[in-house]
């Protein structure tokens, strides 16, 4: 009996949010590999240093959906009965395994340890997913987790803006505000690891200290999850989140003026923005799949869609299809012809042949190397197989 009703007040997986994730990690798969990235649209690059393009909404977008992804897995395992000891143990082990796989993914295929990198996406993802998922579980209320993001936007940008860089000064008085180097996220790294430890030598982009906002972008799915699990109607759910993510856009771009959007180090102004753009994103899928594409809609037991299908191969796939994209990028970069390139540029030198434009060359060898990731990922969901951590 008690096995039925867990059955019966199973939260409904929504199929929007896959999709939203398989969305974004095949995009993520085609700016990370792009043959040629000197030739690579901008918008499929990331913004120099202050800015944003399309390419710098991936990774937030992803982190915004691993907090959606947290209240509707831990809601489904306390259906099924699950403790608050056997959640933390579940979420501990989860994180683990993610960090580790972060180390596997940085330093494949040779692991030398003089050069070894700890910091990375998975990692990040790994510590982000930890503290919020823990957070939860002590409270699962909203109002305090408003609180812990907004206390870490204003905390980190008191820190970036006030706290002195030691050697340096005072940004925004003896230094520029947010230097490349001379800021104390880059200070700090540096303090920490050496320099061929770090993904930029004199800094890292998934740095210490810039993990504390992008607790605030976690935070921010972590809500929207709550708001989705609430009583009211899906179009006023999705009004909801269209309302927020216009809000947080538009707080952006005003705090862009004095704390400049920088994906690089996860400013509190691209926290808000690009926040926002995900919550839109996802007010977006939830119309289309939820709303208005019946066949689509996430109650129990409703089948997708056939022209959603290739993105839930990614979707419900996530972890898997990164990983696999990542050491087959670091794979082909290893491998060296006698010609003097490796595998990935002879790949892209022979796709230029065949197409002049350099741009368009880079473009087709990225969409090449989605569509090799997504075969291997698409074996997996026709075998119903789900990789869980």
């Amino acid at each position: 009996m008690a096995t039925q009703t867990a059955a019966a007040v199973k939260p409904a997986r929504m199929l929007s949010v896959d999709v939203l994730r398989g969305l974004d990690i095949a995009f993520m798969i085609l700016v990370n590999n792009n043959g040629d990235e000197r030739h690579a649209f901008w918008a499929l690059k990331h913004a120099a240093w202050n800015g944003f393009t399309p390419t710098d909404l991936v990774f937030p977008t992803f982190l915004f959906v691993v907090g959606i992804s947290t209240v509707f897995s831990t809601a489904s395992r306390v259906a099924q009965g699950a403790s608050k000891a056997s959640l933390f143990f579940h979420v501990l082990r989860r994180a683990v395994i993610l960090f580790l796989f972060g180390q596997v993914v940085n330093n494949f295929p040779f692991f030398h340890l003089d050069t070894w990198r700890v910091y990375g996406v998975l990692p990040r993802i790994a510590i982000c997913y930890l503290i919020v998922a823990t957070f939860y579980l002590l409270s699962p209320g909203w109002r305090n987790k408003v609180a812990v993001a907004i206390a870490a936007l204003v905390g980190y940008w008191i820190l970036m803006r006030y706290v002195p860089v030691p050697g340096y000064g005072v940004p925004g008085r003896d230094i520029p505000l947010l230097d490349h180097d001379a800021n104390i996220v880059a200070w700090l790294d540096r303090h920490i690891f050496s320099a061929p430890h770090l993904y930029e030598r004199t800094r890292d982009p998934e740095g210490l200290l810039s993990t504390i906002p992008s607790l605030a972008t976690a935070l921010m799915g972590l809500l929207t999850g709550i708001w989705l699990r609430t009583g009211r109607t899906l179009a006023e759910k999705t009004r909801g989140i269209a309302f927020a993510g216009l809000i947080s856009v538009a707080l952006g771009a005003i705090w862009n003026f004095s704390f400049p959007i920088n994906k690089k180090l996860w400013t509190s102004s691209y926290v808000l923005f690009a926040g926002g753009l995900s919550l839109l994103l996802l007010a977006l899928c939830m119309w289309i799949v939820d709303l208005r594409n019946q066949p689509g809609r996430s109650a129990p037991g409703a089948k997708p869609s056939p022209w959603l299908r290739p993105l839930l191969v990614f979707g419900t796939n996530a972890i898997f299809a990164y990983v696999l994209s990542e050491l087959l990028a670091s794979a082909l970069g290893s491998i060296h012809l006698g010609s003097g390139q490796n595998a990935e540029q002879w790949i892209y030198q022979g796709i230029h042949h065949v197409i002049a434009s350099a741009p368009f060359a880079s473009l087709a060898y990225s969409l090449a190397f989605v569509a090799v990731c997504w075969l291997p990922t698409y074996v997996l969901y026709r075998n119903k197989i789900f990789l869980k951590i």
